[in-house]
């Protein structure tokens, strides 16, 4: 073999590992987000009576001893909002985009036909209180920039256990860049659902299999439970925790170093387990 189809063997060999190598975290840092159960969207209720990413729910996830996750994003004049959706007409029943009203505005809607309304992202910080642990996803938008640092301002004032994760890896390149401390999660999917979304194939399959790593380098992985790609397995295998969302069954603890769940009440924690 001559030696220069040797080297681009090599290099088609190493390849995949520089697109979806991880970043390097400490024990320390991803402790507290280790093999424990986090409530998606807050403890809320499959009737709605507890709406997600409402106060209630974030308060009984707390109570429960549950770690959380929540999605944040701005009202068009920027402040952080929890809110899940780009629009309102699922949980607020209002056809317009969050980011079209401002917080005074939103105040005037209910969640799911409840008393409960779109909370500040500091009125769920202060209702935590650093008890449990937050997953925080950061929903991508029109102002990326302005949200990645009014949320991290928001982070570096909270004597609690935080990371941040989203969909969108240039996201989660600013919080590698911006804050290299604060544990950063790439969200994923299988690319079917890309396509469904109506991304192209090519986008579809470059972010089913975490190949954006390379800008983002994010610690850990949170994959949709399902088969995972061979590119994401690899991510893990060279060091990115293995989270999963969103779980509607205690099995998907196996394999697994954390969990997104809805709908059931699993333990606190879980004894890590191989999956099968």
């Amino acid at each position: 073999m001559k030696l220069k189809t040797f080297l681009t063997l090599c290099a088609a060999a190493a390849l995949p590992v520089v697109l979806t190598a991880p970043g390097k975290a400490d024990e320390k840092t991803k402790a507290p987000f280790m093999l424990r159960n986090f409530a998606h969207r807050g403890l809320h209720s499959r009737d709605k009576t507890v709406p997600e990413n409402s106060l209630t729910a974030f308060r009984l996830a707390v109570e429960h001893g549950y770690g959380m996750e929540l999605d944040v994003q701005l009202s068009r004049d920027g402040k952080v909002v929890v809110f899940h959706d780009d629009d309102l007409k699922r949980v607020c029943g209002l056809d317009a985009r969050v980011d079209e009203l401002t917080f005074d505005e939103l105040q005037q809607l209910r969640l799911c036909g409840t008393e409960e309304r779109i909370p500040l992202f500091t009125d769920v910080l202060e209702t935590v209180g650093g008890r449990t642990p937050i997953i925080c996803e950061l929903k991508t938008g029109r102002r990326n920039r302005e949200l990645c640092e009014k949320t991290l301002w928001h982070i570096r004032g909270y004597k609690g256990d935080i990371c941040i994760e989203s969909f969108d890896p240039t996201i989660v390149a600013w919080f590698r860049k911006n804050a290299p401390d604060i544990l950063r999660g790439q969200l994923a999917m299988p690319m079917q659902s890309y396509l469904d979304d109506g991304r192209s194939p090519a986008v579809g399959f470059a972010l089913s299999n975490t190949l954006a790593n390379v800008i983002a380098r994010p610690q850990f992985i949170s994959y949709k439970i399902a088969p995972q790609p061979f590119l994401v397995r690899l991510s893990e295998k060279l060091g990115a925790m293995n989270v999963g969302w969103t779980s509607h069954d205690p099995e998907s603890e196996k394999g697994r170093d954390a969990v997104i769940f809805e709908f059931y009440e699993p333990g606190i924690t879980y004894e890590r387990q191989e999956a099968k």
